[in-house]
Parts: structure tokens; sequence; C-alpha cells
């Protein structure tokens, strides 16, 4: 996996992540989602490294990346502090502005970064998402049974037991139709993620991810919204047209639309892990999308 890239450990002030970096030109941020971890790029990364430096962190809490101990507002697993992680890093790495790639769990910390810190933020893309306020003031019936698992994921103690208890059985590993295999995933990026959801530190930080969704993320989502505040730079919309996206939001750009000025939307023939069945696809309509090198628009 990675052809090329370097892997090493970068300290925030409060985090220890994990990362993958490689390529040249402008640099782009690569997010994954849960229960994922950065090797889940393995298949796009090489492609944008062509045109971009490409970095692919653990988000704090997954994978290998390690953070502070959970709160008790769930803060210490916010979006806004993975956002901050992300700006640390970068800097780290030499990158002052930077684009933002951003899929399911990372697409809220993505869109977070670019409305925290929109100094920095070059482009933002996100991948399978509406932000975290918008889809719970839209809980339905529908969402309340195709996302149970949000709201269990909130429950204090149960979720952690009952998926340390048979990680493989909770997450489907192995099984027929599943999208964790390693043919569907690749063997590394599969044994990465494996490796991941077997380990109960790993599990706990994942579940404080989602009950920082339903409380402090939510908040400061809710109030951007009261305040008018938008995204500044230019926004990409992609869904996955296999996902449950579409059947939730119908046209997801406009649930979009209060939050940023330049919105581009785009659909990809896909499952839910787009980067891993659709890797062309998305590479191609990102590095259609992503600001180029100077000298070399087209």
């Amino acid at each position: 996996m990675f052809d090329g890239f370097r892997l090493e450990r970068v300290r925030t002030s409060e985090a220890d992540l994990r990362v993958r970096h490689g390529g040249s030109g402008p640099p782009v941020l690569l997010l994954h989602g849960h229960p994922r971890t950065h090797t889940t790029w393995h298949r796009v990364a090489p492609l944008l490294a062509e045109r971009h430096t490409v970095v692919c962190p653990d988000l704090r809490g997954y994978g290998s990346s390690s953070g502070p101990a959970p709160a008790p507002d769930h803060s210490a697993h916010s979006k806004r502090a993975m956002a901050a992680d992300g700006v640390e890093l970068m800097r780290a790495l030499g990158h002052d502005r930077f684009a933002v790639v951003g899929h399911d769990r990372g697409s809220y910390v993505a869109y977070r970064l670019a409305l925290d810190h929109p100094d920095a933020v070059t482009a933002l893309a996100v991948l399978d998402c509406v932000p975290i306020g918008e889809a719970l003031a839209r809980c339905d019936a529908r969402f309340a049974e195709d996302w149970y698992h949000w709201f269990f994921f909130a429950q204090p103690e149960r979720p952690e037991r009952v998926i340390n208890a048979d990680p493989d059985a909770w997450y489907s590993v192995g099984e027929a139709g599943s999208a964790n295999t390693p043919e569907r995933m690749g063997a590394e990026n599969f044994a990465d993620f494996l490796r991941a959801i077997h380990d109960p530190a790993t599990v706990r930080a994942m579940l404080e991810d989602y009950q920082a969704g339903l409380s402090v993320d939510r908040a400061a989502d809710d109030a951007d919204r009261a305040a008018g505040r938008r995204i500044g730079c230019p926004v990409l919309v992609v869904w996955s047209a296999r996902d449950d996206l579409p059947g939730l939001y119908g046209d997801a750009l406009s649930v979009w639309r209060p939050w940023a000025g330049d919105l581009r939307a785009a659909i990809i023939d896909s499952g839910h892990h787009v980067a891993e069945e659709a890797p062309d696809d998305l590479a191609r309509l990102l590095l259609g999308f992503l600001p180029p090198a100077k000298g070399c628009e087209e």
C-alpha cells in the first residue's frame, strides 16, 4: 500500500497521530470515516499524489492514533478538537493552506475544519455526509431505522460491551455481501481495520466520536447556523448512488445550501465505502475539483 509514501507519527497539542503522506503539489488532507483507518484511502491516495501532496492521518482515537481520555461532555472527541488536530498536523508538515476531503465521520471533521479555520482551507469535499445538526433536525422514522447506531452508540456502557464481545460479528467481518472483507478492502487495509476494531481503546474512542456528535458537535452546528456562519471556500458534495443518503434527503445539495455559497455536487455509482469501491471515479472527480498547482491550470 501507498508506494512512495512516508509513514510516521506527528504529535499535536492533544493527540499523537499516525500519518502517511506523499506526492508533490498543492496539499490535500484526507480524513477517513468509521470504522476505518487512514488505509481506506490506499487506492485513491496514489492517484491524487500524481498532482498533489497527500496527507492521510488516523483521526484521534482511531486506528493507531491516540488522544486524550474521554471527557464527561465528550469534547475531547469532538469534531472541533479533531479539526484542530488536522490544522496542527498540516502545519507540522509545512502546509499552512490545504484542501480537505472527508468521508463519513471524517466529513464532519472536514467541514468543521473549514468553518473553524477558514484561512487554512482552500477547498472542501464531503463524501456521503450532511451536517450533523441538519441530520438530527431532519430525523424521522427512516433515519432512526437506518442510522440507529447513532443513538445506540450514545448509550453508556452497553455498546462498548456489545462490540468488544465480538467485533467481527458487530462489523459483519467476512460475511457474504459485507464491505468488510479482504477481497473488497484489500488485504493490508483489511488487516489494519481488523486490528483497530479489536482494540478496546479504539472502540471506546469511536463511541466517544458518536457521543460527541449528539451533544457538542450538534450544539456547534446549531450555533453556527443561528449565527449565519458559512463555509467560504468551494465545496464539493459527493454521495454514493447505492448508499442511503439519496433516500434520506433526495437532493443532498439542498441540505448544504445554507452552509456554503460555492457548491458543486456529484454522484458516484458505489456503495458507502466509495474510496475502496470506486477509487478511480473518486480520484478523477477530486482531481477535477481540487486546486491545481500554479501554472498548471487546465
